[in-house]
């Protein structure tokens, strides 16, 4: 019996995470599908400099090694561009933002998580202009980690910051109903 707890306790149970709704679920399938597809990267080393790799999406020196950008988009205020090369993927999002306050939510978010860029590995420290965060993949980064484990990165991390920008905007609005009912009550 002891035995069994503690394999019971050893064993590898997945963490159960709520289903995305059903209207945000296919989006997130045409991101996953296409970020798979766009993945196929390989290593390359530069036309121009002897002994250098650098990520040809970033460098854009050679625009025959650049692949036409795809949009997979949800909305006008909610969207991804895949912008591929020979040897990278940059992935930039726009996350849905409808009013101010998520707009300010939404800005300094991704301010701290791009300070902390070096913990996440693939992201990048600045968006690409008009999104709100960027990711670059390179083939150095499909060969150390497992594909289908970057895709689930990426998916996850839109469905994540949707849910935390709302429920930073809930909590916002919480703490502001109430300093205004303690401000009115003294009238």
């Amino acid at each position: 019996e002891e035995e069994e707890e503690k394999e019971e306790k050893m064993s590898f149970k997945p963490e159960v995470r709520a289903k995305p709704t059903s209207t945000l679920q296919p989006y997130l399938d045409a991101v996953r599908a296409t970020l798979s597809a766009a993945m196929c990267l390989e290593n390359f080393a530069s036309q121009v400099v002897e002994r250098h790799n650098k990520p040809e999406i970033e460098v854009s020196q050679n625009k025959e090694l650049l692949l036409t950008p795809v949009i997979v988009s949800r909305s006008d205020l909610e969207q991804v561009r895949f912008e591929g090369s020979v040897n990278s993927l940059r992935v930039s999002i726009k996350i849905k933002q409808a009013d101010d306050i998520e707009k300010i939510l939404c800005k300094k978010f991704m301010g701290f998580m791009m300070r902390r860029a070096e913990n996440f590995v693939v992201l990048r420290r600045k968006p690409v202009n008009g999104y709100d965060v960027s990711f670059l993949i390179t083939n150095f980064h499909t060969e150390q980690m497992y594909k289908h484990k970057l895709v689930d990165f990426v998916v996850q991390f839109m469905q994540d910051i949707d849910k935390e920008v709302s429920d930073m905007k809930l909590t916002v609005n919480a703490r502001a109903r109430i300093c205004a009912e303690s401000f009115l009550s003294q009238f």
